[in-house]
């Protein structure tokens, strides 16, 4: 019944509903104790909204932005509460006195304070706002001014507000003892802190504190793309939550030759961007990205078929080309828009006969094979399990855009594949790492995702109390507190690599001060490592385990792991890299044969169906070498998804955009020089 009503309520937890009930019920009880009239009762309701608003802004519920819709934003909140201690003072025979009027006076004057205040804060928001954001650009010549103190600029509206508990528990007081002096004092410290908050803000609304104007903005990142020259450019927009589809191809980009350049055209995007040393360029309009001088750049790279990639698209300069952000038998890995590109470039051979099967236009000369440079961190598989216990990992895909059934285990199948896995024979350990986009769609994806959290969380915590796992902990314990202690440690580090030194700061600043450090990105790239191999040494070979957040790589789970099930996604085509036994589910019940058919990635996989019956064969193909009867398979099949291991990714990749740099550098050439021919004729 509470998960029933917390779904409906759209809040994360039993505690977030109790707090939305606990605003929806206390203000009729302040207006009941108020009319009533009864002080206690004012007070405890009152201290009880005080409470769980807070809390419901501290947890950035959704029930905050709803409450805005319908007129019971946070503003009218605390003028209520306001209004009902003027109606309780009234009630209780004080609306003739002084306290009465002092009161209103001082209430009201606060309340005209408030206008000031977010006028202030609104025009430095606005002002602070640069036309772009940058990282690893030099912007020195735009004189950005210091970002105001965070504690002025965040939330300042909550904190305004609730200066008048001062106020609140002052009246309350004085009518409680009869020294109305108690009142006074509140109230007038709420007016004193309200004018101390103003004052504070006014130095940064002076025009030196404030960004210089668009044009200038745009004029110093003018001159720094004529002096940086870039030749080979990473174009990438979507969502925050979709960081992670161009944070794969950062490496890559920092390995090429050339002048690289990373485009980015949503501001939520760049502080979701991993740390790198490549220049990074957020133009979020689409008229400033057009007049930009791109004109040196030759080969443009997409990892997404959006919208705004015509905005760079039309540019005949550059040859674009199309890389994804995975490679996998889903239709969404031959879709009709690739045909836009100059070139598309894919994994294996298996990326060019999809597109041949599909007949979506892209023709065959215009498709490279380039491997995934991204896959040189996994590990090849030894043929045994690292732990006295197989790991196996359960990394579905999300719902899709559509309801096909095909498109995730999780719906069909996912309690299933959980169930058998916690419940096999001989024991195994298990990992489950969901989509990032799981549920952003789909209410009962969710909802499976969240029951499978809680199954997940049942075996781990029944194992922990099992004696044979128990006894395991306990030998193991210094080692695991060692490990915890070293991840705090190199959490501490890697947010002052991140900060700079410094403590959170706003967007302009941050343009402005975060150059490129190779030797920062280097030693970031050393703390995450370091990071992840004391996560895995916290935990015990023996936990279950639900892993969520960027934090930890999904090729982290690939190392830990002895084989993984999942979906018809990227996720198989990468897993193969590794070597190791792996399951996919038909979850739209094709049949296996059809199933593999229409799957290239499925060819050397254990074929599971809704139930997840045949899960034991993948099992024993991880503990017995002699019933991995796919070894062969997969390895056939790594070379066609994958292509060859030598030359190197990396290295085949870096060819193809010299490559493809060369052609545009001759298309210009014959370009300008047809032109000349023209004029001069």
């Amino acid at each position: 019944m509470i998960s029933k009503a917390i779904r409906l309520a759209r809040v994360g937890s039993g505690s977030e509903l109790a707090a939305a009930l606990f605003v929806a019920l206390g203000f009729p009880c302040i207006m009941l104790a108020a009319i009533i009239p009864n002080l206690w009762f004012f007070a405890a309701a009152t201290a009880a909204t005080y409470l769980a608003d807070r809390y419901l802004h501290h947890c950035g519920s959704y029930l905050v932005n709803r409450l805005a819709a319908v007129r019971a934003g946070l503003s009218i909140r605390f003028l209520v509460r306001q209004l009902l201690l003027i109606l309780l003072l009234s009630r209780m025979g004080y609306g003739g006195q002084p306290l009465f009027y002092v009161t209103v006076a001082c209430l009201l004057a606060f309340y005209g304070l408030q206008a000031p205040q977010s006028a202030m804060v609104t025009l430095i928001r606005l002002r602070r706002k640069l036309p772009v954001v940058t990282r690893n650009i030099d912007l020195s010549a735009v004189r950005i001014a210091d970002a105001p103190p965070q504690r002025l600029m965040n939330r300042p509206a909550e904190k305004m507000l609730h200066l008048d508990i001062f106020s609140m528990v002052g009246v309350l007081a004085a009518v409680e003892t009869g020294t109305f002096g108690i009142a006074y004092a509140g109230l007038a410290l709420t007016l004193a802190l309200a004018g101390i908050y103003l004052t504070a803000l006014l130095p940064y609304v002076r025009p030196s504190r404030l960004v210089p104007p668009e044009t200038k903005v745009l004029n110093a990142v003018g001159d720094w793309l004529d002096e940086y020259r870039p030749t080979v450019a990473l174009y990438f927009s979507g969502s925050k939550d979709s960081a992670y589809q161009v944070n794969m191809w950062l490496e890559t980009m920092a390995q090429l030759g050339g002048r690289p350049l990373i485009l980015l055209r949503e501001r939520g995007l760049v502080s979701q961007l991993a740390t790198t040393s490549v220049p990074v360029l957020c133009v979020p309009g689409g008229v400033h990205l057009m007049n930009l001088n791109l004109s040196t750049v030759r080969v443009a790279l997409y990892a997404a078929n959006v919208g705004k990639n015509i905005h760079l698209l039309r540019v005949p300069t550059m040859k674009h080309v199309f890389i994804g952000h995975g490679d996998s038998d889903k239709l969404a890995s031959v879709n009709p828009f690739s045909k836009v590109y100059d070139e598309v470039w894919t994994a294996g051979r298996a990326g060019r006969d999809r597109y041949a099967l599909a007949d979506v236009g892209v023709r065959d000369e215009d498709i490279a094979e380039v491997g995934r440079p991204q896959l040189a961190a996994i590990e090849p598989w030894t043929g045994a399990p690292k732990n006295p216990i197989p790991t196996v990992l359960y990394a579905p895909t999300w719902e899709g855009w559509d309801d096909n059934p095909g498109n995730t285990s999780l719906l069909l199948a996912g309690e299933n594949i959980v169930r058998r896995l916690l419940d096999a024979e001989q024991p195994i350990r298990l990992l489950y790492k969901p989509h990032p986009f799981t549920g952003t769609r789909s209410r009962e994806a969710k909802a499976v995702h969240l029951r499978i959290t809680a199954l997940i969380e049942q075996a781990a915590a029944k194992r922990a109390a099992d004696p044979r796992w128990a006894q395991q902990a306990s030998s193991l314990q210094g080692e695991h507190a060692g490990a915890r202690a070293e991840m705090a440690r190199i959490e501490a580090q890697l947010a002052a690599l991140a900060a700079g030194g410094r403590t959170a700061r706003d967007e302009a600043e941050l343009s402005r001060d975060s150059l490129a450090d190779p030797a920062r990105e280097a030693e970031t790239a050393k703390l995450k490592n370091e990071w992840n191999a004391a996560y895995w040494r916290s935990l015990g070979w023996w936990e279950h385990k639900v892993i969520t957040g960027a934090q930890m790589r999904l090729y982290d789970c690939f190392n830990e792991s002895d084989a993984m099930v999942s979906d018809i996604s990227s996720v198989v085509s990468d897993f193969i890299a590794s070597g190791k036994p792996y399951a996919v589910t038909d979850s739209a019940e094709l049949g296996v044969e059809e199933f593999r058919r229409q799957n290239t990635a499925v060819r050397a996989a254990v074929i599971l169906s809704n139930a997840a019956t045949e899960l034991d064969a993948l099992l024993s193909a991880v503990v017995d070498e002699n019933a991995d009867t796919l070894a062969d398979a997969r390895r056939e099949l790594k070379a066609y998804l994958l292509g060859p291991d030598e030359p190197t990714s990396i290295v085949r990749f870096d060819a193809a955009v010299a490559a493809l740099s060369a052609k545009a550098e001759a298309r210009n050439t014959g370009v300008a020089k047809s032109l000349g021919e023209t004029v001069s004729g």
